[in-house]
């Protein structure tokens, strides 16, 4: 679960995300892991995607780009 991954309050929303905010990602770093995490903020509590933070960062390299 998200909670799992951080607390509440360390997590924001994408820069790209809708402006009504209905459809939106939401990240949040974990230094300590050198990685980052991604979850629907739609379900909150549900589970979260953990990836390593240099392929985060190449992911968000390509998608600018497209």
């Amino acid at each position: 679960m998200s909670s799992d991954v951080a607390p509440e309050s360390v997590w924001f929303k994408s820069s790209y995300s809708e402006a009504n905010g209905t459809a939106c990602v939401e990240i949040t770093h974990l230094p300590h892991t050198a990685q980052v995490g991604i979850r629907d903020s739609k379900v909150k509590d549900g589970p979260a995607l953990v990836v390593p933070a240099g392929a985060w960062a190449e992911f968000v390299a390509v998608v600018r780009n497209i």
